[in-house]
């Protein structure tokens, strides 16, 4: 139940979709970029929306250390599009119903939620840098620090 099966250092899996206003976005428009790209498992639930609005609010320090932002789950187009709108998200939401990108990012499957097993995305974030490279992955996403927590990773 540890999530990915990739590891820092490989390459990270191209992907492809749309974002919360339907207009298409794949690895493609991130070369040569530095990529936080984070994996949620539900638009407007607790966890998820501390989460996105703790990168909300530190996007621009992350924009300041050439970094893009990125949020990836299996709700649909229009899920993001409300959850986007509703708290001011200056950064895309991937939709992933057919969870391709999510399987490709080997984030899918059973988890334990409050006791309980059940099969959906482990919250896993992958930094990613301008050659497409995975240099970290944090599997124990803390929701309110996240930020603070990458911060840690890159050593900003």
């Amino acid at each position: 139940m540890s999530g990915t099966h990739l590891k820092e250092g490989d390459l990270a899996p191209k992907f492809q979709g749309f974002n919360q206003d339907g207009n298409p976005v794949s690895s493609e428009d991130y070369k040569g970029k530095k990529l936080i790209l984070f994996f949620y498992p539900k638009d407007d639930t607790p966890g998820c929306t501390k989460e996105a609005c703790n990168l909300r609010d530190n996007f621009s320090y992350f924009q300041k250390n050439d970094f893009e932002i990125l949020g990836v789950s299996p709700d649909k187009v229009k899920k993001h599009k409300k959850f986007s709108d509703r708290y001011e998200f200056q950064y895309p939401l991937l939709a992933d119903p057919e969870k391709e990108t999510i399987n490709a990012y080997g984030v899918w499957g059973p988890k334990k939620f409050m006791g309980k097993e059940i099969i959906g995305v482990h919250r896993t974030t992958f930094l990613i840098d301008e050659k497409g490279v995975i240099t970290h992955i944090i599997k124990k996403v803390k929701t309110k620090e996240h930020s603070s927590q990458i911060k840690t990773e890159l050593g900003l």
